[in-house]
C-alpha cells in the first residue's frame, strides 16, 4: 500500500500556488475555505465550485478535497443558534454541489471558538516563528482573534459539552442521509487546542481519542462520515500514545491525515518542525498503513522560516508559498520514500 501527499490547507489558489504544486511534484491539492469558494448564497454553488474544478484540472491538478466551508455558513449550526435549519439545508447544497462537479471529501470541525492560541510568534528552532498555546494564559484572549474563521460573534451565555454533542448529532442527523446519497465523505478535524475546558465560553467536546470515538459512534457506522486525523492536535493530547491510539481506534475511517507536530502537551505546548515534536513521522507512518489508511498527507501549520511571510495571518499565495511548507513536504517526501511508502 502507497500514501500520496496533497499540497494542502491551501486558502488562496492561484497559478503561484499550482507552480509551486509542481516544483514540489505534487499532482493533487487540498483547499481550505478557498478564497476563490465566496459562496455568497450561504452555501457553495455550483458555478463556482464547478469553475474551480476546471481551473485545477487546466493546471493539471486533482482536487483531493476541500475543508471548511466559509464561517457565516457554519457558526449558527454549531452553536445551535435558530437559523441553524437554514444553515443546515445549505450545507445540504452545498454537498449535493460537490458531488456534481466529482468532489467527494468535505472536512468540517466543530470548533465554536475556532482554533485557540495564546502566542502566533513564539521562537522555534534557530528562531523560526511557530504558534503556541498555554491555558493560563487564556485569559488574554485568542491570538487568532481576526483571522477569517475565528468568529466575532461573543459566545452570550455559555455552552456546556452536553449541548455541544447534542448540536453535533443534530447536524449528522441532518446531513449523513444526503453526503450518503450523494457519495460525499466528511472528515471531522479534532479540537485544538483539546482541552477540556470552555474558551471563549463554549465547551471543546472532541479532546480524546474516547471522544473521537464517541463522535464515530454519533455516526452510526455511515460510510459518509470519517476522521481528519490532525496529527498535532491528537498529538497535543498525549503525545504519540495518543495518536496511536486514535490510528488503532478508527483506522479506515481516517479519510485523510494534517501532519504537523507540537513540542509538549496540554495545557502547554508550542508548535514545531517535523521530527523534533512529540511522535516519530514514520512510526507514525507505518502504523496508519498496518491500520488500513487508504488516503493522504498534506502540510498542515508550519513554522515561518527566514525570509517567510506570516503563515497564519497571511492568506495571500506569497506567504503560503514558503520555505517552512516546502521543508514539510520535502521532509514527508523522504520519510515515504525511505520506508517504501510513497507513490511517486
Amino acid at each position: 500500500m502507497t500514501i500520496r501527499i496533497s499540497l494542502g490547507h491551501i486558502d488562496t489558489y492561484d497559478a503561484r500556488v499550482a507552480t509551486f504544486a509542481h516544483q514540489l511534484g505534487l499532482r493533487g491539492v487540498q483547499l481550505h475555505t478557498p478564497d476563490v469558494l465566496p459562496g455568497v448564497e450561504g452555501f457553495w454553488s455550483l458555478p463556482e465550485l464547478r469553475a474551480l474544478r476546471e481551473r485545477c484540472d487546466a493546471d493539471g491538478l486533482a482536487i483531493d478535497g476541500l475543508e471548511n466551508v466559509p464561517l457565516a455558513h457554519f457558526w449558527k449550526i454549531q452553536r445551535g443558534l435558530p437559523g441553524r435549519d437554514e444553515q443546515i439545508e445549505n450545507y445540504q447544497k452545498t454537498i449535493r454541489n460537490l458531488a456534481a462537479v466529482g468532489i467527494d471529501l468535505l472536512g468540517y470541525n466543530f470548533l465554536a471558538t475556532y482554533v485557540w492560541r495564546t502566542s502566533m510568534s513564539a521562537g522555534g528552532r534557530g528562531g523560526a516563528k511557530v504558534s503556541a498555546f498555554d491555558l493560563a494564559e487564556v485569559s488574554r484572549g485568542n491570538a487568532l482573534a481576526g483571522y477569517r474563521l475565528t468568529p466575532d460573534e461573543p459566545a452570550g451565555e455559555p455552552i456546556d459539552a452536553a449541548r455541544m454533542w447534542a448540536n453535533h448529532q443534530y447536524f449528522l442527523d441532518a446531513v449523513l442521509p444526503v453526503a450518503e446519497e450523494a457519495g460525499v465523505r466528511l472528515a471531522l478535524h479534532p479540537d485544538d487546542p483539546p482541552v477540556d475546558v470552555p474558551l471563549g465560553g463554549i465547551a471543546r467536546i472532541f479532546t480524546s481519542p474516547a471522544a473521537l470515538g464517541r463522535a464515530s459512534a454519533q455516526a452510526g457506522g455511515s460510510p459518509s462520515w470519517g476522521l481528519n486525523l490532525c496529527l498535532g492536535t491528537v498529538s497535543e493530547m498525549a503525545g504519540e500514545d495518543s495518536i496511536n491510539e486514535v490510528i488503532d481506534l478508527l483506522g479506515p475511517a481516517i479519510w485523510y491525515v494534517h501532519f504537523r507536530d507540537v513540542q509538549g502537551t496540554v495545557p502547554r505546548f508550542s508548535e514545531c518542525f517535523l521530527g523534533e515534536g512529540n511522535f516519530d513521522p514514520a512510526r507514525v507512518i507505518r502504523r496508519l498503513l498496518a491500520a488500513g489508511f487508504d488516503g493522504f498527507l498534506i502540510d498542515d501549520h508550519v513554522p515561518a522560516m527566514i525570509g517567510d511571510l506570516d503563515t497564519w495571518g497571511d492568506i495571500s499565495s506569497a506567504a503560503y508559498c514558503s520555505r517552512g511548507r516546502a521543508h514539510a513536504i520535502g521532509y514527508l517526501q523522504g520519510v515515504l520514500n525511505g520506508i517504501g511508502a510513497t507513490d511517486g
